[in-house]
């Protein structure tokens, strides 16, 4: 998604950006039909609460009436402000309920679509950018499905139901009413397009913040080492003080917006209240004859209500521009919209589920004739690569480094999408991959052990752990597997990482295994007992490994050879 469609989108772009803000609420669209119906409810009571008051005036001031004759109105008009109190209260709280849903949805769909890009496409990311996907840009939705919806229907019932109601007493009212009336929202999409723009680059600028002071966070170690705190912290600031002026923009607008807003519905309702004065004093006589005392109170206590759903609508259209702001930002971190049913793919280590076939197939895997090219590199790394994997059956890839015997298990852990050939499982396999450079986050080992099977008992997590050769530094730590480990693994070595993240897919029970050089940095003895524990683990079970050992090109049962590729071969010529 190129930053001009996102900045200056076509009209194709924003109603597609619309139609996907509204589908966020579809799980709740009959809350959001009873919000809408209370609103609107709430609204037309007014009529019946200004008709009271205005009877009760004209009775009580015009007539004489006494109070015994003023009771019956006197109970409805409380009767009428309780239940439109009632009916406020409801829609607002199916309101929430309506943006509790679409927010959500919204994180389910980012999460999903997240999870659909694989490991391969997150590791390019900010974390701190895609973390304010969920946080910031959901919580951004939620006034549009609280606030701007449920008072865009009552701007188009109320409005025209309270112009009925005083043209049935005095038509000379109800076309000033009309007549002012259009100017609000004709003003309101005036603004409304300077608010999104503002809001979107509010929304960008706290992306950007979260991500910067995340990635400090992570790295807050490294820079106390290098003496780079203080100027962090006065980034920190610069970014800082960039988000409080958009901020401000943001606010300037609404503050202008609504003051010139709330300008044109005073007038409106001065140019009412002008009429009935100049009629009342007999200086001007327009409509049907001299209007009573109590048709010029009904008139005048309706028409800043009339007035009343515009003006909240103006305000909520604020709300309408963060939220078309913020799935602006996610089409542009995402690069397209997610969609309801985003991405199925499969958590850290385990995939593929987008390439199964049908059942009764022999092999555990086919793949013919695949054309592979990592993320961002200009041309392909594997072509025309071909593996029939049989039920329990290990094949260990070797050749030169960078002849792309990774990029092959990446596709066949369903992580990188073939440009050309086929890629098939049979159905129900789980496979796991254990990568050359697994994440290790802050806590225990054991800890980042059961990433890979949260309910693993102690007995089982030993097991693995002395499967993956694990226990061969962790027991000369003073807590084993207890000790804590820093993000990223700070404070194991790298050939220690990768023993963590090959016992964390040994744990897994995988029927497929893809080891990225188990056995890289290993003493010849270590390897041996690591080929011993995977003869025991493995059984029954296909391996496919990439490998430059002769040991475990040995222990596998067929060997495939990856070509070097073309500059390979002139740089070694």
């Amino acid at each position: 998604m190129s930053s001009s469609s996102v900045d200056n989108p076509s009209p194709q772009q924003r109603k597609a950006r619309q139609q996907w803000l509204d589908a966020l609420a579809a799980p709740a669209r009959t809350q959001q039909r009873l919000a809408a119906a209370l609103a609107c409810l709430s609204g037309i009571g007014l009529i019946a609460q200004a008709g009271a008051i205005a009877w009760l005036i004209q009775q009580v001031l015009v007539e004489g009436a006494g109070l015994q004759a003023c009771w019956p109105v006197l109970l409805a008009l409380a009767a009428i402000l309780a239940l439109r109190a009632l009916l406020s209260t409801a829609a607002t709280a199916a309101a929430g309920r309506v943006a509790d849903a679409a927010k959500l949805g919204l994180r389910q769909r980012i999460y999903r679509s997240l999870q659909g890009n694989g490991p391969l496409w997150l590791r390019g990311q900010r974390s701190g950018e895609l973390g304010e996907l969920m946080l910031a840009h959901g919580d951004a939705v939620e006034g549009y499905f609280s606030g701007f919806q449920p008072v865009r229907s009552e701007m188009v019932v109320v409005p025209l139901a309270i112009a009925v109601a005083v043209a049935s007493v005095n038509w000379v009212v109800a076309l000033i009413l009309l007549f002012t009336g259009p100017l609000v929202p004709v003003f309101m999409m005036l603004v409304g397009w300077g608010a999104e723009a503002a809001s979107r680059g509010q929304l960008s600028e706290m992306a950007r913040l979260g991500g910067h002071f995340a990635d400090r966070i992570k790295g807050l170690g490294l820079l106390r080492v290098y003496g780079r705190g203080q100027a962090e912290l006065e980034r920190v600031g610069q970014a800082s003080e960039q988000l409080r002026e958009r901020s401000m923009r943001v606010l300037r607008i609404a503050f202008l917006s609504s003051t010139t807003l709330e300008f044109f519905a005073s007038v409106s309702v001065a140019m009412v209240a002008l009429y009935f004065g100049l009629s009342y004093l007999g200086l001007m006589e327009l409509g049907p004859g001299l209007p009573s005392l109590g048709i010029g109170m009904f008139c005048l206590l309706l028409a800043p209500e009339f007035y009343a759903p515009l003006r909240k609508l103006a305000a909520h259209y604020h709300d309408r521009a963060n939220a078309l702001a913020a799935v602006a930002e996610i089409e542009r971190l995402l690069g397209s919209l997610p969609a309801a049913d985003a991405g199925n793919a499969p958590a850290e280590a385990v995939g593929p589920v987008l390439a199964q076939t049908e059942f009764g197939m022999a092999a555990a895997l086919d793949a013919q004739q695949l054309s592979l090219r990592p993320l961002g590199a200009p041309a392909d790394v594997v072509s025309d690569f071909s593996l029939q994997l049989q039920p329990g059956e290990r094949v260990a890839l070797v050749g030169p480094s960078g002849s792309g015997k990774s990029t092959v298990l990446e596709a066949l852990a369903g992580w990188l999408p073939p440009r050309q050939g086929r890629l098939q499982w049979a159905p129900g396999l789980r496979v796991v991959h254990a990568s050359q450079r697994p994440y290790l986050f802050h806590g225990s080992i054991a800890d980042n052990l059961r990433l890979g099977e949260p309910t693993a008992s102690a007995a089982r997590l030993q097991q693995a752990a002395r499967a993956g050769q694990v226990m061969r530094f962790a027991a000369q730590l003073p807590q084993g597997l207890d000790t804590l480990v820093g993000e990223r693994g700070l404070g194991l070595s790298g050939g220690e990482a990768r023993r963590v993240g090959l016992a964390r897919a040994l744990l897994m029970e995988a029927d497929v295994l893809l080891l990225d050089e188990p056995t890289a940095f290993l003493d010849a003895e270590t390897e041996a007992d690591l080929l011993q524990a995977l003869n025991v683990h493995a059984r029954g079970r296909s391996v496919v490994v990439a490998t430059h050992s002769p040991a475990v090109m040995a222990w596998a049962d067929r060997v495939i050879t990856l070509p070097a590729r073309p500059q390979q071969r002139e740089d070694q010529a």
